[in-house]
């Protein structure tokens, strides 16, 4: 049976629950809500000056998403990112960034290393005024125009909730740098592989990127354990 476009309705616009699972999701994304926090439904039904309903809704999507998790008789929590949780996002970050490299390199790897520059800019811009919250922010933003930059809306869509969890771990991973430039740097020399058309030390600063995360947020433990 065909279905005629009489017969599509008008799409709506944003509903409440999912605009309060944004506004929920980008706390935690920022550390506003960090990991541990206990959601209370009263507090945050007057915080956001609506009903339970919508409340409730909006928070089992984050269930969905991985970003809440509940405890009977206690309640919904963010998170807590445990060394397994760092070892398991950083391993999926490497297969998905690894798969976007190849297809990259098998592109237009100009346009990519142009888009790719911006972030970096701003990443530098940070860097110059001290601003960790904004450095992480591009930081995240370089590695969503690295996945953009494959063409695989597969890969971009897998990497959507995962990059929510990345940037948790950067919150976690700004007091562990001493030098903010070499961050910067690590993502200057990724631009320069692919201008250089040179896949293996692409595939190779990338795998110690994530690495060097993973040692930094949970000593021990390592992509290739």
């Amino acid at each position: 049976m065909t279905m005629s476009l009489a017969d599509i309705e008008p799409v709506s616009r944003e509903s409440t629950a999912g605009i309060i699972a944004r506004q929920l999701r980008d706390a935690i994304m920022t550390g506003t809500l960090p990991p541990g926090t206990q959601l209370g439904e009263t507090e945050l039904a007057a915080r956001f000056q609506v009903s339970r309903g919508p409340l409730r809704e909006a928070m089992q999507r984050l269930v969905s998403e991985g970003l809440l998790r509940s405890e009977r008789h206690r309640g919904l929590f963010v998170i807590d990112l445990e060394p397994g949780d760092v070892f398991d996002i950083y391993s999926a970050r490497w297969a998905i960034e690894r798969a976007a490299a190849f297809r990259i390199m098998r592109g237009d790897r100009e346009t990519a290393a142009a888009a790719l520059d911006e972030t970096v800019a701003a990443m530098s811009a940070a860097a110059d005024e001290d601003d960790p919250t904004a450095l992480s922010a591009a930081d995240l933003r370089f590695h969503e125009a690295l996945i953009n930059a494959s063409g695989s809306k597969r890969l971009v869509r897998m990497a959507s909730t995962l990059l929510i969890e990345t940037r948790m771990c950067l919150a976690a991973l700004q007091g562990t740098y001493q030098r903010v430039e070499e961050r910067v740097s690590e993502h200057n020399r990724i631009i320069e592989a692919i201008r250089d058309d040179d896949l293996e030390t692409l595939l190779s600063l990338l795998e110690a990127h994530m690495e060097d995360a993973v040692q930094r947020l949970a000593p021990g433990t390592s992509l290739h354990s």
